[in-house]
Parts: structure tokens; C-alpha cells; sequence
């Protein structure tokens, strides 16, 4: 992969770093609105909880990515970036525009989720 391409997917990777740590600072912000509310009812308590919950999990879900963000740019800095971790074959710059921070190719991503089920 050339210079000014792995400098396009760092810079990518970064801003999304930027964005999600962003984010999730809003999310912990408002898990904390909802706890420091005063339910008035059954309802509002249930809200509240609920609420609560689909935060946390997105909250989970952004850890996730930014994760794997992170091993991407510690890849750029190692000259290992675009490298499939399953067979070790470059994977699609196509694959990896739409998620620049993927560790398979598209055939090692199959297997592995087959592996999940």
C-alpha cells in the first residue's frame, strides 16, 4: 500500500477515534442525566431503565470499534495495515473504505462468523 493511501486511512481512523471517544463521553453524559432523574411513576422508571440499557450497550459497541481502531493504527505504524489476520493476503481496498479498521478479508470474515454460530 503506498504513502499517501496509508495516510488516508489514518487520517480516517483518527477522526472516527475522535468521533466515538466524543460519543461515548455523551452517552456516559446522558446514562447519568437518566440516573440523576426522579421517576414519578412505574413508567418513567422503567424509561429511565431502559434507556439506560441501549446506552450502555451502545457504549459497549463503540468500545468495540475503538478497539479495533486502535490495532489498525498501531498496524499503520508497524507497516501491517491491510493485512488479513486469517490467511495473511492484503485485504480489498473497497473492504477497506467501507470499514477501515477490518482485521479479514471478506472470505476470512465468512468463516469467522460461521465459527460464531
Amino acid at each position: 500500500m503506498d504513502k499517501k493511501t496509508l495516510q488516508y486511512f489514518q487520517n480516517t481512523l483518527e477522526k472516527r477515534r475522535l468521533f466515538i471517544l466524543d460519543q461515548m463521553g455523551a452517552n456516559t453524559k446522558e446514562i447519568e442525566d437518566l440516573h440523576n432523574s426522579e421517576p414519578n411513576d412505574n413508567v418513567d422508571f422503567s424509561t429511565i431503565n431502559t434507556s439506560s440499557q441501549i446506552e450502555q450497550t451502545i457504549n459497549e459497541n463503540l468500545k468495540q470499534e475503538l478497539t479495533e481502531i486502535k490495532s489498525s493504527l498501531e498496524k499503520i505504524r508497524q507497516g501491517e495495515f491491510g493485512i488479513c489476520e486469517g490467511c495473511g493476503e492484503e485485504i480489498n481496498l473497497e473492504r477497506l473504505k467501507v470499514k477501515p479498521h477490518a482485521r479479514y478479508c471478506i472470505a476470512c470474515r465468512e468463516l469467522v462468523e460461521k465459527e460464531k454460530k
